[in-house]
């Protein structure tokens, strides 16, 4: 098979495209048929050397992917060769992601992929668990997603235009629940709009305070943030008591700048979102909320939906990488086998 590979961190010129013997998936695993591969932050980040030192000698980068189900370790239920599936956090705490013609990783990352549904919405695993788990770690809010499960609430999403932005904005939407998103540009506003969102404020004209406000007088029950240590700030002069702030990026730096007091007297819940730290239960409940959304076309990729999608063949790799680091604005995907 062929597999991109790096064995030092750095730039793309790190990746490189090698032939080798697909793995043989153990007691619960589920060896993969990649179709295709989803390019996130964490994936350039960590061959960036920006996440910490390489765990393993070489790695294959990329956590999401879908495809089909190839062989089936033992102890594995549920699943059958020739599935059509969709994983996640495939190169969590292993050296194998799915920039490659066959993965193996843990049957708990593997999902059933409904045949209405296409490839290119199973490669947004990532973004839309830490979406899901951004929304349903409110007090007093729901643990699962479904129509009505929000209603009567008010979501914030930071950064409207990203991948993860785009899955808050459409699961929010889904479970009832009303939504502005930030944006930085009138580009950006049209595709959270896309997404769903009931209106959009462009952070680069101003305070966001006064315009979200306008739309959410008494404030916002749940804020999904990329970016905490711009928008720390704002969010907590934004949050209703008992609100939650739910933060899973560092965009813009790690230092949130607000002092004890002010955390005190918004008398907000904050939560970081990291989706390898989910345990297995957690990440079924959402990958079943995440396919009933998209089974109910509430849940959807391409620009209608409000995020372009960027395809790069498997050996154009680098280029792929390159896109996300540069900011390209959708979800970049790499074509790794024929349909």
């Amino acid at each position: 098979m062929r597999a991109v590979v790096y064995s030092e961190q750095g730039s793309i010129d790190v990746l490189s495209l090698v032939e080798r013997e697909p793995g043989v998936p153990g007691p619960g695993e589920v060896r993969v048929r990649i179709v295709r591969s989803g390019v996130n932050p964490s994936d350039w980040k960590n061959r960036a050397g920006a996440m910490g030192p390489m765990s393993f000698p070489e790695v294959v980068p990329n956590s999401d992917g879908a495809g089909y189900v190839d062989a089936l370790g033992e102890g594995v239920d549920g699943l059958a060769v020739g599935d059509r599936v969709w994983v996640t956090i495939a190169s969590a705490g292993r050296p194998t992601g799915t920039a490659q013609e066959y993965t193996v990783l843990p049957a708990y990352r593997v999902f059933p992929l409904a045949d209405g549904l296409s490839f290119d919405l199973g490669t947004l695993g990532v973004p839309a668990v830490t979406a899901h788990s951004a929304l349903t770690r409110s007090d007093g809010g729901p643990s699962r997603l479904a129509p009505g499960s929000l209603t009567g609430r008010t979501v914030l999403v930071q950064g409207g235009a990203g991948a993860v932005g785009n899955a808050a904005i459409q699961l929010a939407v889904w479970a009832g629940a009303q939504v502005v998103a930030t944006v930085s540009s009138d580009t950006k506003a049209a595709l959270a709009t896309a997404a769903g969102a009931h209106h959009t404020v462009d952070r680069t004209r101003g305070d966001i305070v006064d315009p979200v406000r306008a739309f959410a007088p008494d404030g916002v029950d749940i804020v999904v943030e990329v970016a905490p240590a711009v928008n720390f700030a704002a969010d907590l002069k934004l949050v209703k008591p008992r609100g939650t702030i739910a933060s899973y990026s560092n965009e813009g730096g790690d230092d949130l700048g607000v002092g004890v007091t002010a955390l005190l007297w918004a008398n907000a819940r904050v939560e970081w979102v990291v989706i390898p730290a989910l345990d297995p239960a957690h990440l079924r409940a959402a990958a079943e909320d995440i396919t009933a959304a998209a089974t109910a076309g509430a849940f959807r990729a391409g620009e209608e939906a409000g995020l372009p999608l960027h395809h790069f063949p498997l050996d154009r790799t680098a280029e792929a990488h390159a896109a996300a680091e540069s900011g390209t604005v959708g979800k970049i995907l790499v074509d790794v086998s024929d349909i």
